[in-house]
């Protein structure tokens, strides 16, 4: 694992083509990890207070991604953005997250997202910043960042979006720079789909799933999963999760399964990746 944390001026032959012809572009960049280009690479960014809704969706479109052999982006704050990067892991392509502070422990924001930020390095991914070694957080390194999160990807995708959210910005930028910009849509009475149907109504493309990224890219799907076989309770609690996530105690009053039925078969759908946790107890069912 290559741990160092390295600076990558604009005269240097590895700093990113894609960065170079960008608005305000940075005159420098630090890494920590292996910065692959190599992968067509698309941004999945969104809400720090996602609802399950958007939980779901940013799961289910990066794992979708990452197995089709795309490298996703995103600004690993906490949310919707870690999320993605979690599910890039998970379905075996490298992921990057784009910092507003130095690379190192010590200055890294947001701090609960260290230890992603570690597995990111540990499994081939990389961090990106424009800011040195001891840099702190400010108000604006956070806003100018965007731009790289923008000028890195291929696409820019908003899963969850309040009015006025910095993911507005990131897809601003995504405009600007003529990349793809799509939206996810939600409830016409979420606070979070708000941004994300203004985009909708200002040019963004709707996104319903990795199909729609892929199908505009002129990129393959990942193959299909061999169908698992399953028994008629772990059937009854798929049915139930094709309407939405659900908590364990839901799944229990709708099933009608005794406690422990549930209990003992939640894992048994995770091992077989129909089902994923969103963590409080909620499961969403696998797309």
């Amino acid at each position: 694992m290559d741990d160092e944390i390295r600076k990558i001026s604009e005269n240097d032959g590895e700093f990113p083509n894609c960065l170079r012809t960008i608005p305000s572009r940075p005159k420098e960049i630090y890494t920590r990890g292996l910065l692959n280009l190599n992968l067509p690479s698309v941004a999945v960014i969104g809400a720090r207070v996602p609802t399950d809704y958007g939980k779901q969706a940013a799961y289910d479109i990066a794992i979708n991604l990452a197995r089709a052999g795309v490298c996703i982006i995103s600004g690993l704050a906490v949310g919707i953005d870690s999320i993605a990067n979690a599910a890039a892991i998970e379905g075996g392509a490298p992921t990057i997250g784009v910092l507003g502070t130095g690379l190192d422990d010590k200055t890294f924001f947001p701090k609960q997202n260290l230890a992603l930020a570690h597995k990111i390095i540990s499994a081939g991914g990389c961090l990106v910043s424009e800011y040195p070694t001891g840099f702190r957080a400010t108000n604006y390194s956070f806003p100018r960042r965007n731009r790289i999160i923008a000028g890195l990807s291929l696409a820019v995708i908003v899963v969850e979006a309040k009015e006025g959210s910095g993911s507005l910005i990131t897809a601003d930028w995504g405009f600007k720079q003529h990349k793809l910009v799509f939206a996810v849509p939600g409830p016409i009475y979420s606070a979070n789909s708000r941004g994300c149907h203004w985009l909708l109504k200002n040019g963004a493309l709707l996104c319903e799933s990795a199909s729609d990224i892929l199908d505009a890219l002129g990129l393959a799907a990942p193959a299909k999963k061999i169908i698992v076989n399953v028994g008629a309770d772990e059937q009854k609690i798929l049915d139930i999760l094709a309407n939405g996530a659900l908590d364990t105690d839901r799944i229990i009053k709708i099933s009608g399964l005794k406690t422990k039925t549930v209990a003992s078969l939640l894992p048994v759908l995770e091992i077989k990746e129909l089902i994923h946790n969103l963590g409080n107890g909620k499961y969403s069912l696998n797309q």
